[in-house]
């Protein structure tokens, strides 16, 4: 299958070790939010998933980008089963929240990256409101903090060609929005959940 065919491709090209800290974070729909430093970074989190998992998860992607040429289109709508959001034309019936609400319903699970936008030197940027607004949209679904290293390296942003080198991708424990808890409490509670995965991590 191509899907699968691919997913091997992008584990020997990031040389991607993967680590996880509980099993069950790959089980059940979940919503797996990652730091952002390559174009590679959903490709390598969606290759790194079990094959039953990989089959209902979703990257939620930059449709602007990712519908560009040929290659990546190919990618987004043959290879990878992507959730491209319209960031330049946002309707209250486009609205990116409801799209990915209605995937989470449909028994998928959501690759996100709350960023929003990739780093240049690897480093965790601050995180934009959209995965709180996820979250108190979708309460019950598991939110797992993925993180991953050296993948700026590979493919830095500003390049179009990958340099295989090694990378890891570390999967950590489940976590959820608490009750009455602030916004800026929540998306620094997660950026922090990600940055104790980091191998350099104290």
């Amino acid at each position: 299958m191509l899907s699968d065919v691919a997913a091997s491709l992008v584990r020997i090209l990031a040389g991607a070790c993967v680590k996880y800290l509980d099993p069950h974070v790959f089980e059940g729909v979940n919503i797996y939010f990652a730091n952002h430093t390559s174009h590679l970074d959903f490709a390598v989190i969606w290759a790194s998933l079990p094959v039953r998992q990989r089959k209902r998860c979703v990257p939620v992607a930059a449709k602007d980008y990712w519908e560009k040429g040929p290659v990546r289109r190919l990618l987004t709508r043959h290879v990878v089963r992507t959730l491209l959001i319209d960031r330049t034309h946002v309707t209250a019936r486009d609205n990116p929240l409801q799209v990915m609400t209605d995937a989470l319903v449909d028994g998928n699970s959501l690759i996100v990256f709350p960023e929003g936008t990739r780093s240049r030197d690897g480093r965790i940027g601050e995180f934009k409101p959209g995965l709180h607004h996820l979250a108190v949209r979708n309460p019950s679904v598991p939110l797992i903090p993925v993180c991953l290293d050296n993948l700026n390296r590979i493919l830095p942003k500003g390049e179009c060609l990958p340099v295989p080198l090694l990378s890891s991708v570390t999967f950590g424990r489940s976590m959820s929005l608490i009750a009455d808890e602030p916004r800026c409490d929540f998306l620094t509670r997660a950026r922090d959940a990600i940055k104790e995965l980091a191998p350099h991590a104290d």
